[in-house]
């Protein structure tokens, strides 16, 4: 089946699955809805393994690897799906698709239609150790990110008495903020992993406009663990949590896609 084929069959597959965690939330006060929660994420799994040979048949080429933004969009948008996905089999995670398997078809369609070849050199283990924890920790984080506006929301309507709605759905706002906490943690870890691999694997940190990418993953870090610290010490929760979380977020995409934009879609280099 031709490339254009398979990415439409995987967006397809990612925006039902999105109807059918919407609808399940929005079918929570019946008391059997009449949609089983296996069928979304069966259909998220299925997008998930087309976007996989999608990857494999975009980003692996014989001189190397074709990391132009849109293949680097869609390789991080893969690693975000892969993990909610592996999550929600034993936590309540699936309802975050609502807003990333959007994104994920998003990216397929970009990626097949607006791909610039853009291939590196085959490089070192050290180099794809530094790459495979900065794509853990982005995608982590970017699920914090999710988790946190679901928490901004549940948290007014709770305060504004309209606890109605996919509100009702979710979990308790304790539960939330737990899992919200989980996730900074967990990325926080494989974030600080991501600064030591490519200080003790890249050759020059500050040169080959990676300077920028060092300096904002670095402040982010900052952020994170600055936040991580006010909720052990004091306890940090609810609209100060999610300042910092979605800050630290803001600084990661920054860092993460801010050159490499400019650089491939605007300079063309």
């Amino acid at each position: 089946m031709h490339h254009d084929q398979l990415a439409l069959l995987a967006i397809l597959c990612y925006l039902i699955a999105t109807a059918g965690i919407s609808l399940r939330l929005f079918q929570q006060r019946r008391a059997r809805p009449f949609l089983p929660r296996s069928v979304p994420l069966v259909l998220a799994f299925l997008g998930l393994l087309l976007h996989s040979w999608l990857l494999y048949d975009a980003i692996f080429r014989p001189p190397g690897l074709n990391l132009a933004f849109f293949n680097a969009f869609a390789l991080t948008a893969w690693t975000v799906i892969a993990l909610l996905l592996l999550s929600s089999l034993t936590k309540p995670v699936e309802n975050l698709g609502i807003l990333l398997l959007p994104v994920a078809a998003l990216s397929l369609y970009l990626e097949a239609h607006f791909a610039i070849p853009a291939v590196l050199p085959t490089t070192g283990w050290g180099i794809k150790v530094h790459v495979l924890f900065s794509l853990l920790a982005y995608s982590l984080l970017t699920l914090a990110s999710v988790q946190a506006i679901l928490l901004a929301i549940q948290d007014h309507h709770l305060h504004a008495h309209h606890p109605g709605g996919f509100i009702r759905a979710l979990p308790p706002l304790q539960t939330m903020e737990a899992l919200l906490f989980e996730m900074i943690g967990a990325g926080f870890i494989l974030l600080t992993l991501s600064l030591v691999s490519g200080f003790a694997f890249l050759e020059d940190m500050f040169a080959q406009h990676l300077v920028h990418k060092t300096v904002l993953s670095t402040l982010a870090w900052f952020v994170f663990g600055g936040l991580l610290i006010g909720r052990l010490r004091y306890g940090w929760r609810g609209k100060t949590a999610i300042l910092w979380t979605l800050s630290g977020f803001i600084i990661l995409i920054l860092a993460y896609f801010g050159s490499k934009a400019v650089l491939e879609l605007i300079l063309h280099r």
